[in-house]
Order: structure tokens, then C-alpha cells, then sequence
């Protein structure tokens, strides 16, 4: 369990918490990113933060992997299921990297909350602090954050983060990569036909 990054348990207020199996999760997505870049910006980051080896941490490489190929003029994409940022790789990589100007930069992760939230996807402004509900002490990330609550914030349940349900984070994964998606064809203007997601 040492490579997963799963996040801090969630703060009192999030900003929106939409039930993850919402069909217009996505929609929903869009409207709260939409309200929360700021009019200057120019290009968005995303970083998608866990580990492909532990199903309860993949919802941040499965995110990027749906979005690696979208609206390369605009959307640069990290972490995916082929080269996942988790504990180990995460501050090496984001070491290198030098943002754009102009830039928006939006980390999703997988946490643990409290009950009420399980099951959920939360869009929350400000940076997330990525591996604290693993024990890992890593730096804060981003402008915003999308989480999935995948579990309990209970350290009972932890090691119930390798047999999470697939199909849950997989859910998850779809509605937040559809939500970006829609966000960067409003945001930049894209044509309506532009397709949100190329497999």
C-alpha cells in the first residue's frame, strides 16, 4: 500500500457532491469547473493522482487515460494507467514540469470520507493534499480538485482499497472525464460536434 496516494478525508463544505452514478454527473461537473476558472485562463493541467495497481487509488489514472488524446491545444494530461503519479512518482514529475502561463491546474484523486459522502464525486476549490489518508506526506496540488470517495474514512477499512469495486471507480472515471471534457469544448469554444472523449 505504500505507492497509493488516496487523499485527505473530505473538508465539511465541499462545493458540490454529486452521487457518482448521477447521469448528469457530467453536466453537473461542467457547471461547477465552468464557475471556477478564472476568465484569463489559457490552458488547463490535468492531474490524474493514484496507482494502477490498487483499484481503490485508479480513479486518477483511469481519468487521465479517458483523456489523454482530447483537446491537445488545450488540455495537457498527467497520470494515466500506463504511467500513474502515485507516491513515489508524483513530486519527481511535477518537479520537471514548468505550467504554462495562464494555466489551470486541476488534481483528481481518489479519498476517503465520511459516510454521508461515500459513493460520491466532489468538485472543491482550492488545492487537494494528495496520500494524507494513507500516511504519505506530499505537497498541496491544484487550483481545484475532483474526488471520488471510493471508502469510509476509517483506518479499518484501508485495506478494503485493493478490492474496491472496479466498476465504481470505472463510473466515476467516465463522469469526471466527461465533465472535464465538456468544460474545455465550452471554455475554449470548441464546435459542438467535437467529440468529449476519443478512445
Amino acid at each position: 500500500m505504500d505507492s497509493g496516494t488516496v487523499s485527505i478525508s473530505l473538508p465539511t463544505k465541499p462545493n458540490i457532491v454529486i452521487p457518482y452514478n448521477d447521469r448528469l454527473a457530467p453536466l453537473y461537473i461542467r457547471q461547477a469547473l465552468y464557475s471556477l476558472i478564472p476568465d484569463e485562463t489559457e490552458h488547463i493541467y490535468v492531474i490524474g493522482i493514484g496507482s494502477s495497481r490498487i483499484n481503490g487509488d485508479s480513479l486518477g489514472p483511469f481519468v487521465g487515460s479517458l483523456l489523454k488524446n482530447n483537446f491537445s491545444d488545450h488540455l495537457t494530461v498527467l497520470g494515466n494507467l500506463q504511467a500513474p503519479l502515485d507516491a513515489t512518482t508524483l513530486v519527481p514529475e511535477l518537479g520537471q514540469l514548468s505550467f504554462r502561463k495562464n494555466s489551470f491546474v486541476l488534481a483528481i484523486d481518489s479519498v476517503l470520507g465520511s459516510e454521508e459522502y461515500v459513493n460520491s464525486i466532489v468538485v472543491k476549490d482550492g488545492p487537494m493534499v494528495p496520500g494524507v489518508g494513507l500516511g504519505n506526506i506530499l505537497p498541496p496540488i491544484g487550483n481545484c480538485s475532483i474526488t471520488g470517495v471510493v471508502l469510509e474514512n476509517d483506518p479499518a477499512l484501508k485495506n478494503s482499497l485493493l478490492c474496491t469495486d472496479l466498476n465504481l471507480v470505472y463510473t466515476m472515471a467516465t463522469s469526471i472525464a466527461k465533465g472535464i471534457s465538456l468544460t474545455v469544448r465550452q471554455y475554449f469554444k470548441y464546435p459542438s460536434y467535437q467529440p468529449i472523449l476519443t478512445y
